[in-house]
């Protein structure tokens, strides 16, 4: 970057959008999406390591940051660890970001867009990780070389922790914070992950809403039985099935069972929920009002309260029928749930619902899915009022902040684990197509994304 300007706010805010304006962001984005690092799938191992050596521990030398790598028999690649220390007497920040992807799925892509090729098209950059996270944290490695640039130096010392195995489950990501706590020690943790509410609107969020998975099953006997020969004489397991399902959620997708939810929303998570509009943009689907549990705002909804939803229900082929009564169902519930709901005591709870309805014949199956804690970092915190002030000062109105995303994030291995105020800075909207086909980015949301990020650092490194 050979950018002359002056060491300002301005002028870090100007090179970091230089960096856009210039093609050298794109370029590098379409070099990390080609990268097909999917955690879950053995035969892209070796493409997670060369993110680390070819994408990051570059960019980060360049940085002047020095870089270590850890290992852990239980994560599907390395984690990195890049550290800056200015001065011992300035604040510590530590910064996550995650270089895995979820598959890519190619045969559900629109005609002429590709999973592991950046596309661009009426200002979205199309490919897998655009979203999540490639795309988010090269907003913020981008925002990062402005201030170097423009400033020589941060003012203040960063760690960033970047993991190879989010979307797996972030395995051992917990044991290494713990075990190697000193390495990130930090005063609070800024990351970019997960959705903002809306496409135009910049928001905060403090934590994350935590998610397991429940998984039902019915196995009545071997073989189908034809049903004209057998209905009314053997049970259906796809009908038992069904009033198990019916039997945890109501017609209208309420939780119906009260130890899955947290009861009340805090006076303080619905005071700020009260001021957060849930907004569609063009492409999403339309929000079903009557849906959900009743009485609550969505909002209120996503953020404050518990979700059960059924993912996925097998029983029979209805591709290829045999008009025969079934041998067994099964369905992959998952529960969405924030902070005050006792996870140890859900699967309790929904065998005693079961066995209320008559159902025991409905077995819980182990779930082998990863879950993740819920998680939330105070309301009323020093940092929040700092960093949703210097977004402010960048975009001309406050951002909007939520107690926690929707979704699920590791962040209780920073809160609980490191002790950590956690704030998050999504670069990203709910209408991404994360996870799935034709994830994208918008432009205009790297454009805010670096001016907020440029803002953040250099405010951060002339704090009073």
């Amino acid at each position: 970057m050979s950018l002359d300007l002056p060491p300002s706010r301005d002028g870090v805010i100007a090179a970091a959008l230089d960096a856009l304006d210039s093609g050298r962001f794109q370029a590098d984005l379409a070099r990390r999406v080609a990268m097909p690092t999917v955690s879950r799938e053995e035969a892209h191992k070796p493409d997670l390591q060369r993110y680390i050596d070819e994408e990051l521990v570059p960019v980060f030398d360049r940085l002047g940051f020095e870089a270590r790598i850890f290992r852990r028999d239980a994560a599907p690649g390395a984690f990195l660890l890049a550290t800056r220390i200015e001065d011992a007497c300035l604040p510590t920040v530590l910064m996550y970001g995650h270089g895995d992807v979820v598959t890519g799925v190619p045969e559900k892509w629109s005609p002429g867009l590709s999973p592991f090729q950046l596309t661009e098209r009426d200002g979205r950059w199309y490919g897998r990780g655009t979203a999540d996270n490639k795309g988010q944290h090269s907003v913020n490695l981008a925002a990062l070389e402005a201030v170097l640039a423009v400033n020589g130096k941060l003012g203040f010392n960063l760690k960033y922790l970047m993991e190879m195995g989010e979307e797996y489950g972030s395995p051992a990501l917990a044991e290494l914070c713990a075990d190697e706590a000193e390495a990130f020690a930090a005063d609070m943790l800024i990351a970019s992950d997960g959705p903002r509410i809306g496409l135009n609107q910049p928001t905060i969020f403090l934590g994350a809403r935590g998610g397991m998975n429940i998984h039902l099953e019915v196995v009545a006997r071997e073989g189908y039985h034809h049903s004209g020969n057998w209905g009314g004489l053997l049970a259906n397991p796809g009908v038992e099935l069904a009033h198990a399902i019916a039997a945890l959620i109501g017609p209208t997708g309420e939780c119906l069972v009260p130890e899955l939810t947290p009861g009340t929303i805090p006076d303080d998570v619905r005071k700020a929920l009260s001021r957060c509009t849930i907004e569609t943009s063009p492409g999403d689907p339309e929000l079903d009002d009557w849906w959900g549990a009743p009485g609550l705002t969505p909002a209120e909804r996503v953020y404050g309260w518990s979700t059960l939803e059924v993912m996925e229900i097998e029983v029979g082929n209805i591709a290829k029928p045999l008009y025969a009564i079934p041998p067994w169902a099964r369905a992959r519930l998952q529960l969405r749930h924030p902070v005050g709901v006792d996870t140890d005591a859900v699967l309790p709870a929904v065998r005693r619902k079961l066995d209320q309805a008559g159902l025991q014949r409905v077995r819980i199956v182990p779930a082998t899915d990863a879950a993740f804690p819920a998680s939330r970092s105070a309301l009323d915190n020093e940092w929040v009022r700092f960093v949703a002030e210097s977004m402010q000062r960048t975009m001309g109105k406050p951002p909007v902040i939520l107690p926690n995303l929707g979704g699920s994030l590791p962040n209780t291995i920073f809160t609980d684990t490191l002790g950590l105020p956690t704030i998050w800075v999504p670069h990203s909207y709910p209408g991404c197509g994360q996870h799935g086909a034709d994830e994208h980015l918008p432009v205009s949301i790297v454009r805010e994304g670096l001016a907020i990020m440029a803002g953040i650092f250099w405010d951060l490194g002339h704090r009073s």
